[in-house]
Protein backbone atom coordinates (compact mmCIF):
# COMPACT_ATOMS: atom_id res chain seq x y z
CA UNK A 1 0.00 0.00 0.00
CA UNK A 2 1.08 3.62 -0.77
CA UNK A 3 1.71 6.34 2.16
CA UNK A 4 -0.30 9.57 1.70
CA UNK A 5 2.95 10.85 0.28
CA UNK A 6 3.46 8.69 -2.57
CA UNK A 7 -0.11 8.96 -3.27
CA UNK A 8 0.24 12.90 -3.50
CA UNK A 9 3.73 12.99 -5.45
CA UNK A 10 2.47 10.28 -8.01
CA UNK A 11 -0.87 12.68 -8.64
CA UNK A 12 1.35 15.85 -9.15
CA UNK A 13 3.72 14.12 -11.47
CA UNK A 14 0.52 13.13 -13.67
CA UNK A 15 -0.58 16.10 -13.34
CA UNK A 16 2.67 17.83 -14.69
CA UNK A 17 2.58 21.34 -13.52
CA UNK A 18 0.03 21.13 -11.31
CA UNK A 19 -2.71 22.31 -13.05
CA UNK A 20 -5.49 20.37 -13.02
CA UNK A 21 -4.68 18.40 -16.50
CA UNK A 22 -5.43 14.78 -15.15
CA UNK A 23 -8.54 15.80 -13.50
CA UNK A 24 -10.01 18.13 -16.42
CA UNK A 25 -9.27 14.12 -18.51
CA UNK A 26 -11.12 12.75 -16.06
CA UNK A 27 -13.82 15.13 -16.00
CA UNK A 28 -14.00 14.70 -19.73
CA UNK A 29 -14.13 11.23 -19.94
CA UNK A 30 -16.76 10.25 -17.14
CA UNK A 31 -18.74 13.64 -19.12
CA UNK A 32 -18.25 11.58 -22.32
CA UNK A 33 -19.98 8.16 -20.35
CA UNK A 34 -22.97 10.43 -18.96
CA UNK A 35 -23.77 11.84 -21.95
CA UNK A 36 -23.56 9.00 -24.06
CA UNK A 37 -26.00 7.50 -20.94
CA UNK A 38 -28.03 10.27 -21.33
CA UNK A 39 -31.73 9.58 -21.04
CA UNK A 40 -33.30 13.23 -22.00
CA UNK A 41 -32.57 15.43 -24.47
CA UNK A 42 -31.72 18.18 -21.85
CA UNK A 43 -29.64 16.26 -19.94
CA UNK A 44 -27.28 15.22 -23.07
CA UNK A 45 -27.34 19.22 -23.75
CA UNK A 46 -26.47 19.55 -20.34
CA UNK A 47 -22.96 16.66 -20.68
CA UNK A 48 -22.31 17.94 -24.34
CA UNK A 49 -21.76 21.74 -22.81
CA UNK A 50 -20.07 20.00 -19.90
CA UNK A 51 -17.78 18.55 -22.27
CA UNK A 52 -17.25 21.73 -24.45
CA UNK A 53 -16.08 23.31 -21.40
CA UNK A 54 -13.63 21.28 -20.63
CA UNK A 55 -11.89 21.09 -23.51
CA UNK A 56 -11.62 24.59 -23.57
CA UNK A 57 -9.95 24.40 -20.17
CA UNK A 58 -7.65 21.58 -21.33
CA UNK A 59 -6.75 24.05 -24.81
CA UNK A 60 -5.97 26.66 -22.71
CA UNK A 61 -3.78 24.81 -20.00
CA UNK A 62 -2.07 23.08 -23.49
CA UNK A 63 -2.00 27.20 -24.92
CA UNK A 64 -0.09 27.98 -21.47
CA UNK A 65 2.18 25.61 -21.06
CA UNK A 66 3.38 26.41 -25.15
CA UNK A 67 3.72 29.77 -24.44
CA UNK A 68 5.75 29.09 -21.19
CA UNK A 69 7.69 26.61 -23.46
CA UNK A 70 8.77 29.98 -25.89
CA UNK A 71 9.53 32.03 -23.03
CA UNK A 72 12.15 28.99 -21.78
CA UNK A 73 13.99 29.11 -25.80
CA UNK A 74 13.70 33.09 -25.80
CA UNK A 75 15.53 32.61 -21.79
CA UNK A 76 17.92 30.38 -23.45
CA UNK A 77 18.62 32.73 -26.36
CA UNK A 78 19.41 35.38 -23.93
CA UNK A 79 21.90 33.23 -21.84
CA UNK A 80 23.45 32.28 -24.79
CA UNK A 81 24.16 36.33 -25.61
CA UNK A 82 25.19 36.50 -22.16
CA UNK A 83 27.48 34.33 -22.28
CA UNK A 84 28.75 35.64 -25.85
CA UNK A 85 29.41 39.12 -24.03
CA UNK A 86 31.07 37.86 -21.36
CA UNK A 87 33.15 36.20 -23.05
CA UNK A 88 34.11 39.42 -24.99
CA UNK A 89 34.47 40.97 -21.88
CA UNK A 90 37.37 38.74 -20.80
CA UNK A 91 38.76 39.43 -24.23
CA UNK A 92 38.70 43.18 -23.52
CA UNK A 93 39.72 42.67 -19.96
CA UNK A 94 42.76 40.27 -21.08
CA UNK A 95 44.00 43.25 -23.70
CA UNK A 96 43.51 46.13 -20.66
CA UNK A 97 45.99 43.62 -18.72
CA UNK A 98 48.21 43.80 -21.69
CA UNK A 99 48.07 47.85 -22.05
CA UNK A 100 48.54 48.17 -18.21
CA UNK A 101 52.03 45.75 -18.31
CA UNK A 102 52.91 47.81 -21.28
CA UNK A 103 52.38 50.88 -19.06
CA UNK A 104 54.30 49.15 -16.23
CA UNK A 105 57.13 48.34 -18.08
CA UNK A 106 57.06 52.00 -19.38
CA UNK A 107 57.38 52.81 -15.79
CA UNK A 108 59.88 51.34 -15.06
CA UNK A 109 62.22 52.75 -17.77
CA UNK A 110 61.36 56.22 -16.41
CA UNK A 111 62.32 55.25 -13.28
CA UNK A 112 65.80 54.07 -14.80
CA UNK A 113 66.16 56.65 -16.74
CA UNK A 114 65.20 58.86 -13.48
CA UNK A 115 68.14 57.08 -11.83
CA UNK A 116 70.23 57.91 -14.18
CA UNK A 117 69.59 61.60 -14.73
CA UNK A 118 70.10 60.92 -10.72
CA UNK A 119 73.66 60.09 -11.13
CA UNK A 120 74.29 62.06 -13.69
CA UNK A 121 73.10 65.25 -11.72
CA UNK A 122 75.83 63.83 -8.97
CA UNK A 123 78.49 63.79 -11.43
CA UNK A 124 77.55 67.49 -13.48
CA UNK A 125 78.00 69.13 -9.85
CA UNK A 126 81.86 68.92 -9.85
CA UNK A 127 81.51 70.37 -12.94
CA UNK A 128 84.01 73.00 -12.88
CA UNK A 129 81.89 75.78 -15.22
CA UNK A 130 79.13 76.57 -12.20
CA UNK A 131 77.31 78.61 -14.29
CA UNK A 132 76.55 75.96 -17.03
CA UNK A 133 75.99 73.51 -14.61
CA UNK A 134 73.38 75.17 -13.02
CA UNK A 135 71.81 75.18 -16.15
CA UNK A 136 72.04 72.11 -16.84
CA UNK A 137 70.70 70.89 -13.32
CA UNK A 138 67.48 73.62 -14.12
CA UNK A 139 66.95 71.36 -17.30
CA UNK A 140 67.29 68.08 -15.67
CA UNK A 141 64.85 68.91 -12.90
CA UNK A 142 62.45 69.81 -15.26
CA UNK A 143 62.90 66.96 -16.89
CA UNK A 144 62.76 65.15 -13.60
CA UNK A 145 59.64 66.66 -12.60
CA UNK A 146 58.07 65.55 -16.06
CA UNK A 147 58.73 62.46 -15.56
CA UNK A 148 57.33 62.32 -12.24
CA UNK A 149 54.35 63.36 -13.81
CA UNK A 150 53.82 60.67 -16.15
CA UNK A 151 55.05 58.12 -13.60
CA UNK A 152 52.04 59.01 -11.45
CA UNK A 153 49.86 59.32 -14.14
CA UNK A 154 50.73 55.53 -15.12
CA UNK A 155 50.18 54.39 -11.66
CA UNK A 156 47.19 56.28 -11.47
CA UNK A 157 45.73 54.71 -14.68
CA UNK A 158 46.94 51.28 -13.81
CA UNK A 159 45.13 51.48 -10.33
CA UNK A 160 41.99 52.12 -11.98
CA UNK A 161 42.11 49.78 -14.71
CA UNK A 162 42.74 47.20 -11.14
CA UNK A 163 39.75 48.02 -9.87
CA UNK A 164 37.78 48.22 -12.88
CA UNK A 165 39.12 44.31 -13.71
CA UNK A 166 38.22 43.24 -10.00
CA UNK A 167 34.54 44.41 -10.65
CA UNK A 168 34.17 43.06 -14.34
CA UNK A 169 35.80 39.62 -12.32
CA UNK A 170 32.99 40.04 -9.56
CA UNK A 171 30.32 40.48 -12.31
CA UNK A 172 31.32 37.46 -14.31
CA UNK A 173 31.24 35.53 -11.41
CA UNK A 174 28.03 36.25 -10.42
CA UNK A 175 26.39 35.75 -14.04
CA UNK A 176 28.64 32.28 -13.93
CA UNK A 177 26.98 31.64 -10.65
CA UNK A 178 23.05 32.42 -11.93
CA UNK A 179 23.64 29.99 -15.08
CA UNK A 180 24.93 27.21 -13.18
CA UNK A 181 21.87 27.59 -10.98
CA UNK A 182 19.88 27.71 -14.09
CA UNK A 183 21.56 24.69 -15.62
CA UNK A 184 20.70 22.26 -12.10
CA UNK A 185 17.28 23.87 -11.86
CA UNK A 186 16.96 22.78 -15.57
CA UNK A 187 18.38 19.45 -15.20
CA UNK A 188 15.83 18.63 -12.35
CA UNK A 189 12.58 19.94 -14.09
CA UNK A 190 13.69 17.35 -17.10
CA UNK A 191 14.86 14.61 -14.73
CA UNK A 192 11.15 15.43 -13.53
CA UNK A 193 9.55 15.22 -16.48
CA UNK A 194 11.67 12.01 -17.53
CA UNK A 195 10.51 10.12 -14.40
CA UNK A 196 6.78 11.38 -14.81
CA UNK A 197 6.78 10.02 -18.57
CA UNK A 198 8.06 6.99 -16.68
CA UNK A 199 5.61 6.52 -14.04
CA UNK A 200 2.86 7.21 -16.90
CA UNK A 201 3.94 4.58 -19.04
CA UNK A 202 4.06 2.06 -16.39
Amino acid sequence: SFSADEVIRKRLLIDGDGAGDDRRINLLVKSFIKWCNSGSQEEGYFQYQRMLSTLSQCEFSMGKTLLVYDMNLREMENYEKIYKDIENSIAAAHEKISECKKQILQAKRIRKNRQEYDALAKVIQHHPDRHETLKQLEALGKELQNLSHIKENVEDKLELRRKQFHVLLSTIHELQQTLENDEKLSEAEESQETQMETEAKQ
